[in-house]
C-alpha cells in the first residue's frame, strides 16, 4: 500500500473572487471537511478541555507537539499504550509538529549543527539532540496522521544572509526527512521557510513542491511580524504551492487570521491562542476580542457571543462567567476555552460552507472589520 490508498484531498469548490477554497481531506482516522481550524494539544491535551468538552465543539482535527511529548513521557512510552490516538482516547485525525519551533526558539539553550539540534530541557537541564532522523522516529513511533518536517525556522526580524541559510538548512533536513519517513499511513508535510524575503519564500515553496507530499506547510509567520507582512507572504507562497494539495499556515488562529488566510488561499490553520486567551480571560466575537473582567459586563446577562452554540454561551452569562473569573474559580477558564475553540470551529464550519453557496467573499466584507474590532 502507499500513501495515496490512506490519503487524498478533494477540491471541492474555489471562490471566484477570491482564492478561498472548500475541500475534504481524507485520513486514516477521518475526512476533514476545509477550511478548517486545529485546536492545540501542546501535550497530548487541549489544555482546559476534556475530551468531552473538545468533542462538544465538534472539533475535526487536533495538534500535539513531538518535541514536548519526547521530553515527558517519552514517545516511547506513547508507543507502547498503543499510538497517540489511543493514549489520549481521540479517535479523530491528529497532527504532531516537529518540534523545529520549539528547539529554534530556546536560543539561549541549543546548537545548531548540520546533523541536528543539541538542546538543553528549559526545565531541567538535561540535555538532548534532535535531528531529522529522530524527529521522524519520535513522529512514527507516536502515530499521528500529520507528521512535519523538522525544519529551522527564522526569526523576525532576521537578515537575508540568516533566513537564507535557515532555509537551505531546512531543505536538506527535509530530504533526510524524507528518506527515513516510511509510514504509508502518514503523512509527511514540508515546511516552506524563508522569512520575509521573496526570492528566499519563492525558492523555499519551489523546493517543497518538488516533494510529491500530501500537503504542503507555511512556516515562519507569526513571529511578531505585522498582519499585513503575514498576509502579504501567505499571498504570495499560495500562488507558487500546488493547487491540488491542501495548504497549512502554522500558528495562526484569531477570528480575523481565519478569513484572511482563508481568503488568501489557506486549508489549514492552528494556534495555541485560543485556549491562551482564555486562561487571561479574553473570549472572541462578532465585534472582536473582549475581556471578561472588564466593569462593563458585571449586570451583562447576555452570552458571550449571541450567535454561537457552544456550551458556555448555551448555559452561562457574561456576568457569571466574570464573577467566576475575578474569584479564581478555575471554571471561567475552562468555558471561556471551551468558547473560543468552538467559535473557531464553528467560524470554520460556516467559511467552508459560504465557499460551497459562493457567499464567502460577500462574508469577508461584512465581518472582517468586525472581527478586528474596527466597527
Amino acid at each position: 500500500m502507499s500513501k495515496k490508498d490512506f490519503f487524498s484531498f478533494e477540491l471541492l469548490k474555489k471562490s471566484s473572487v477570491s482564492k478561498a477554497r472548500a475541500g475534504i481531506l481524507h485520513t486514516p482516522h477521518g475526512d476533514i471537511k476545509t477550511p478548517v481550524f486545529m485546536p492545540v494539544g501542546t501535550n497530548s491535551a487541549v489544555k482546559m478541555l476534556t475530551k468531552h468538552h473538545l468533542e462538544e465543539t465538534n472539533a475535526q482535527i487536533i495538534l500535539a507537539n513531538s518535541y514536548h511529548l519526547f521530553l515527558r513521557p517519552g514517545h516511547k512510552l506513547i508507543k507502547e499504550a498503543g499510538g497517540i490516538h489511543k493514549w489520549e482516547n481521540w479517535n479523530k485525525p491528529i497532527l504532531t509538529d516537529s518540534g523545529g519551533f520549539q528547539v529554534f526558539s530556546l536560543a539561549h539553550l541549543r546548537k545548531i549543527s548540520e546533523d541536528g539540534v543539541k538542546f538543553r530541557d528549559p526545565k531541567t537541564g538535561t540535555p538532548y539532540y534532535i535531528n531529522p532522523e529522530i524527529s521522524m522516529e519520535i513522529q512514527q513511533d507516536l502515530g499521528c496522521d500529520i507528521a512535519m518536517a523538522f525544519d529551522e525556522c527564522s526569526p523576525y526580524p532576521c537578515s537575508y544572509e540568516q533566513a537564507k541559510s535557515a532555509m537551505e538548512r531546512t531543505h536538506r533536513w527535509l530530504e533526510r526527512c524524507f528518506k527515513a519517513h516510511t509510514k504509508d499511513n502518514q503523512a509527511l508535510f514540508p515546511i516552506v521557510q524563508g522569512a520575509f524575503y521573496d526570492d528566499l519564500r519563492t525558492e523555499s515553496a519551489n523546493v517543497i513542491s518538488s516533494y510529491d507530499a500530501v500537503g504542503y506547510a507555511i512556516g515562519g509567520v507569526s513571529v511578531g511580524e505585522p498582519p499585513e507582512i503575514k498576509n502579504y507572504y501567505t499571498d504570495f507562497v499560495t500562488n507558487i504551492l500546488p493547487e491540488d494539495k491542501p495548504r497549512y499556515l502554522m500558528g495562526v488562529g484569531t477570528p480575523e487570521d481565519l478569513l484572511d488566510c482563508v481568503s488568501r488561499g489557506i486549508d489549514m490553520c492552528d494556534c495555541v491562542l485560543p485556549t491562551r486567551n482564555a486562561r487571561h480571560g479574553s473570549f472572541f466575537t462578532k465585534f472582536g476580542k473582549k475581556i471578561i473582567k472588564n466593569k462593563e459586563f458585571e449586570k451583562d446577562f447576555s452570552p458571550l457571543d449571541e450567535e454561537c452554540d457552544c456550551y458556555a454561551c448555551q448555559n452561562h452569562t457574561k456576568a457569571y462567567i466574570r464573577h467566576l473569573y475575578r474569584v479564581g474559580e478555575a471554571n471561567a477558564a475552562i468555558l471561556l476555552s471551551i468558547h473560543n475553540i468552538r467559535y473557531l470551529v464553528r467560524l470554520s464550519e460556516i467559511l467552508h460552507q459560504a465557499i460551497l453557496d459562493g457567499s464567502f467573499d460577500d462574508f469577508y466584507k461584512e465581518n472582517i472589520d468586525n472581527f478586528k474590532g474596527k466597527k
